[in-house]
Formats: structure tokens, C-alpha cells, sequence
């Protein structure tokens, strides 16, 4: 069963679904600077269950939604947006999971399963409130900066609509380059500063920092020969400065990872070399299908679990993305929408859902 199934579910239903196991999530965001002061925030988004259905939407100014409820309950949240933005959505139009407005504001959720918890629903709130799977969608909708985001989050009531999926948290971004993590436990917002600019998934945040400090003999490059009694010692290869660093897709394990991974990274001159940099690391996260059942159990027939990888340039306005389908990089320059009158639409991802091989003709 989808989520998008949900609004015709009854009610009564709930914990029954509740208790039906799903397959792992995963996801994992790095995020690169370029020379020319372009900040790449690049990411996958990971489901082995089933395939997601993911599209792009394009949004123009005045476009209104609104909130759902739990239960199909109406009078949500008046998202009625402010900015235009391009989003890429899973499994209805109106869940983003990743996007970039016209003023150059980023948002996307990453699963945050077993530590989130939100508010319990509160219908006399209901004007105020919006679900957890539209919330990246009214913030690129709604406001221009990491800061007037943070504000707007105080004054709404952030609610689960889907009591089988996995609670989610947050990672907003601006032009300015900051960068902050909004996780929501025991129904109250938390803000992080993400200097560092990874996030995966569980445990929280600040956990993932502080585990961190278990990896501080990880170095680049190649590890220095070693004298044990009469025996020298030597690197097999390159990188050997590295060993130790976990290569499981456990989030903590794809936390440090990505950490390192980012961090001795080369500097590229450009925008457009830092985003084909952010997808060749990513590349390191693909997560194949089979990993994510047991022994025995028949996988989702989809090709990977990492169902795409997005890489966004607020500096420049372009939100480029590729999917498990198609490798192929492609890209949405939104300084060449014109937000004001450009009407709305969703389309897949993949029009054809086949990787398209070129022969190489010899002469």
C-alpha cells in the first residue's frame, strides 16, 4: 500500500497499518563550495519497497494548496505561494521531498525514523497547521531565507498524516550559504546549524556530530610505513590513511562517510564542476535493492533502492537531478521560468523508464 492511498483510508484502519512493517529509508545530503562561491547541495533519496513515482513540479506565484489533515479532515494550512519554486515530489505531486524557489531558498526532508515525534493533531488548530509531507513545499512557497523560514516554523503546527510512515526531518538552505537541520522530538522544533553540510538520517543530529570524534585517526592519503620488531609494515594501496571508515548504509556509517568524503574533496572552480563532483561522490551511496530484505524474501522489481540524486544551486537557480532509471543528469534553470505566469504542472521524472545505451561507432 502507498501513501498516496491514505486518503481513502478510513480512519479506524490506522493501527492496523501502523504495524505493518516497511522496508529500510534512507538518504544521504553533502554539500560542496565551489571557487566561484557556489554552494551545491546534492542528495539521494532511498525507498526499496516500492517505486516511489517521483516528479518535478513547477509552481508559479499565487499557486494556492492546501494542508492536509489526519483523517482527510479539510481547512489545512492556506499554502497559497509567495515565491515560485521546482520541487521533486514522492508519491503525490503535493509531497516535495527537494526543492529550490526563485529567491534561491532550499529545502528537502530526509527520513527520521524512531526519534521524531510531532505534534498530536489538534483540530481547533487546524487553519495553523500542515503535514509533515507538505511541509518543504509551503516553505519554498513561502519565504526567501534560512532565517524568515525559522520564524515562519513557530507559528505552525507541523502533523503527521500517514501513521505507517516514518517521521522525517529537515535541511534548509539560502543564498548565504547557511545551512540549518530542523528535527521535531517530543513535539517541540529543534534547529541545528549544519556547518559541516551532511545529514543522513537516525539518530538525530547533534548524535551524529559527536560520533564523529570515534573517526579522528581517519586521515587522506597513504598511511606512513610502520617498524613492528623486525618486520616493516606497508599500505596494500592508496587512500590506506583512511581504513577503518565504515562502507555498511547504516545512516551513522553514511554519515562519516559522507563526511570525509565531502571534506577531502578537491575544490572545483565552478558551479557545474562542483555538481558533477557532488554526483560522482554520491555515487558512493547507491544503495542496490536487495540489500534492504531479508534472506529469501523477494526484492521490489526497481532497479535500485537510491531511486534518485538531486544536486541544487541556489546561487545560479538550477536544480539538477538524475534517477535510478536514467543516469543521465538533467536540469531545471529556473532564472529561465517566469514564475508569474508560467502555469503549474507535475511530470515523472522518467518518461521512459529504460537507460538509454549508445553505441560507440567505430569507423
Amino acid at each position: 500500500m502507498k501513501l498516496k492511498d491514505l486518503l481513502i483510508i478510513p480512519a479506524a484502519a490506522a493501527a492496523t497499518m501502523a504495524a505493518t512493517p516497511l522496508p529500510a529509508e534512507a538518504c544521504t545530503g553533502i554539500t560542496l563550495t565551489a571557487k566561484d562561491s557556489a554552494c551545491i547541495l546534492a542528495r539521494t533519496i532511498e525507498w526499496g519497497g516500492s517505486e516511489l513515482n517521483s516528479q518535478y513540479v513547477v509552481v508559479p506565484r499565487g499557486y494556492r494548496q492546501t494542508a492536509l489533515l489526519p483523517g482527510g479532515a479539510t481547512g489545512g494550512l492556506d499554502m497559497t505561494a509567495r515565491y515560485g519554486y521546482v520541487g521533486l515530489s514522492v508519491e503525490q505531486e503535493q509531497f516535495v521531498a527537494e526543492g529550490l524557489n526563485e529567491a534561491g531558498f532550499s529545502a528537502g526532508l530526509f527520513y527520521f525514523p524512531g526519534y521524531g515525534q510531532y505534534e498530536t493533531y489538534n483540530p481547533a488548530l487546524k487553519a495553523r497547521t500542515v503535514s509533515d509531507l507538505q511541509l518543504v513545499a509551503w516553505l519554498l512557497g513561502s519565504f526567501a531565507t534560512v532565517e524568515e523560514a525559522i520564524k515562519g516554523l513557530h507559528e505552525v503546527h507541523v502533523v503527521g498524516i500517514d501513521p505507517r510512515a516514518s517521521t522525517v526531518h529537515w535541511r534548509l538552505a539560502d543564498t548565504t550559504g547557511r545551512q540549518v537541520v530542523l528535527e521535531i522530538v517530543e513535539g517541540q522544533l529543534r534547529f541545528y546549524e549544519n556547518r559541516l553540510g551532511v545529514l543522513t538520517n537516525s539518530p538525530g543530529f547533534d548524535w551524529q556530530l559527536t560520533n564523529l570524534n570515534n573517526y579522528v585517526n581517519l586521515f587522506p592519503g597513504p598511511a606512513q610505513e610502520k617498524v613492528m620488531g623486525g618486520l616493516t609494515l606497508k599500505a596494500f594501496g592508496a587512500g590506506s590513511g583512511m581504513l577503518g571508515l565504515p562502507g555498511d548504509v547504516t545512516p551513522p556509517s553514511r554519515f562519516v562517510r559522507a563526511a570525509f568524503y565531502q571534506t577531502t574533496a578537491p575544490q572545483q572552480a565552478t558551479a557545474r564542476q562542483a555538481v558533477l563532483q557532488a554526483f560522482q561522490i554520491l555515487n558512493n551511496f547507491d544503495i542496490p535493492t536487495g540489500v534492504e530484505f531479508a534472506e529469501g524474501k523477494v526484492p521490489c522489481n526497481i532497479p535500485s533502492a537510491t531511486q534518485w540524486t538531486s544536486a541544487t544551486d541556489s546561487k545560479n537557480r538550477v536544480i539538477y537531478y538524475r534517477t535510478m532509471y536514467d543516469s543521465r543528469i538533467r536540469s531545471i534553470d529556473l532564472s529561465r521560468i517566469d514564475f508569474g505566469s508560467v502555469a503549474y504542472r507535475a511530470t515523472p521524472l522518467d518518461k521512459d523508464k529504460s537507460q538509454p545505451i549508445e553505441p560507440v561507432v567505430i569507423d
